[in-house]
């Protein structure tokens, strides 16, 4: 026979189990709950700020990337006034394009072009106008249609950069040693913003090569701003849509339609309501499908800054307006064909070449063209290993700690890119990812002198 005491541990026991199940039967979910808490302020605004960084026909896919989540932003609501784009604006009328007046981002894609408010092109797409929109300052923006962030307080930003990157760098379309986006100045751009108080959030996407670089050991966690990058800090991004692999573009076009970072998030945001789908949720949808099913052919999407911000929807950043869902038919987990961001131009010359009619003057000339980019990259490479060479010999430098800034002395740094570009030849997006040695070398303490004595020299063998 059961003791009292027995009894009422038995009873107490369900009572528990039955409150558990009342509990977990009744209240949100985690996700539900972080939608239900974190909102936007009233009043508050969404800015955008859209960068292509190349020009070109052999890079479309950025300027396809930008005009897409421009038109993902238009849809979200967003007003024109509040979205500023930086792009060459070169590709919609190339000779080159099938499609004269029309960009598309997938294989049976929109047009993404039309529409498109297009405020900072050609020689206006510059690094210090980049900046000088994101501070605000409109007396330091030289021309363009002169918009700038106008943010306050309680407003939240969004911005998407997409192009060629390197070790602590991004490109920009003139491709100047002097205005190359550097991960130091940037991170001291998003500290000036976030000192001058004008946002209340801000949400960074970065697409290039090595673009965990321009984050990692530097972005402080208390900015308020939280960021993906397509790659880890020692990788390479990828172009998709691309002839010759699956899915491929249309037959007529001879390009890369997307970035498979790119297309990943900006599929996902078309194919979900962003009131419901969190910056989390879709940084794991994105991080799965630019892995591209673990292969050697994908990369490693990061986050970094203040996580914390991943618990809001992406509506908050890409706007909350009532739209049509339109999933893309290509829209997949499936192992994508891609092709190494360095690697596109060379590849789409070659595919080019292969489609023409032997024996024309066309032929010969893409043949030549094809030859002097493959040795000026020997060059490239040859002439960077001779300087590593003579100035830190067989090894390559210091071992960083694991998740530390690329280098410590910045200014050395554009000491060693400057220095190359002067005595050598331009690095080119090919010759980027050689700014890892050029950090080696400025983490071993090398002197400039020496440097410059060790770059003359080796370039010199080799003009």
């Amino acid at each position: 026979m059961a003791t009292p005491i027995i009894v009422f541990q038995l009873k107490l026991l369900l009572l528990i189990v039955f409150v558990v199940q009342f509990s977990a039967a009744n209240r949100p979910s985690l996700v539900d709950t972080f939608r239900s808490i974190i909102k936007p302020k009233a009043d508050s605004t969404i800015w955008a700020v859209l960068v292509a960084g190349s020009k070109e026909y052999f890079s479309y896919r950025h300027q396809a990337d930008i005009c897409h989540a421009y038109q993902i932003l238009k849809k979200g609501g967003l007003k024109d006034e509040h979205i500023i784009v930086f792009m060459y604006d070169d590709i919609a009328n190339d000779p080159e394009n099938p499609r004269p007046g029309v960009i598309i981002n997938s294989p049976n894609g929109s047009d993404v072009y039309a529409g498109v408010l297009k405020d900072y092109t050609g020689e206006s797409v510059i690094t210090a106008n980049f900046y000088a929109v994101l501070l605000g300052n409109k007396t330091a923006v030289k021309g363009g249609s002169g918009k700038v962030v106008a943010s306050k307080p309680k407003d939240r930003i969004f911005v998407y950069y997409a192009d060629h990157g390197g070790p602590g760098l991004l490109g920009m379309p003139s491709m100047n040693t002097s205005d190359y986006i550097y991960a130091n100045d940037f991170i001291q751009v998003l500290k000036t913003k976030h000192a001058g108080g004008t946002y209340d959030k801000m949400v960074i996407y970065v697409e290039a090569c090595e673009s965990g670089s321009i984050f990692q050991g530097l972005l402080p966690k208390n900015l308020n701003i939280y960021v993906t990058t397509a790659s880890n800090a020692e990788e390479s991004s990828w172009g998709t849509y691309c002839p010759g692999l699956t899915p491929p573009p249309p037959p007529e076009f001879n390009t890369c339609l997307g970035d498979l970072y790119s297309i990943s998030w900006m599929e996902d945001s078309d194919s979900k309501d962003l009131t419901h789908e969190t910056l989390q949720q879709q940084y794991l949808r994105v991080k799965k499908r630019t892995l591209n099913n673990n292969s050697s052919e994908g990369s490693h999407v990061m986050q970094y800054g203040t996580l914390s911000i991943r618990k809001e929807t992406v509506s908050n950043y890409q706007g909350s307006a009532t739209r049509k869902i339109s999933a893309d038919p290509f829209h997949t987990f499936d192992t994508m064909g891609v092709i190494n961001q360095r690697d596109v131009d060379l590849y789409l010359m070659r595919q080019k070449y292969e489609r023409l009619t032997d024996g024309t003057q066309q032929k010969n000339d893409l043949l030549k063209k094809i030859k002097e980019i493959t040795a000026y990259r020997a060059y490239l490479d040859s002439s960077v290993n001779m300087i590593k060479r003579y100035l830190l010999g067989s090894g390559d430098g210091p071992v960083r700690d694991e998740g530390s800034a690329l280098v410590d002395d910045w200014d050395c740094l554009k000491f060693m890119v400057r220095t190359f570009e002067t005595h050598c030849r331009s690095l080119t997006q090919y010759g980027m990812k050689h700014t890892r040695t050029f950090a080696n070398i400025c983490n071993s303490g090398v002197t400039k002198k020496a440097m410059d004595e060790a770059t003359r020299k080796s370039c010199s063998s080799f003009n």
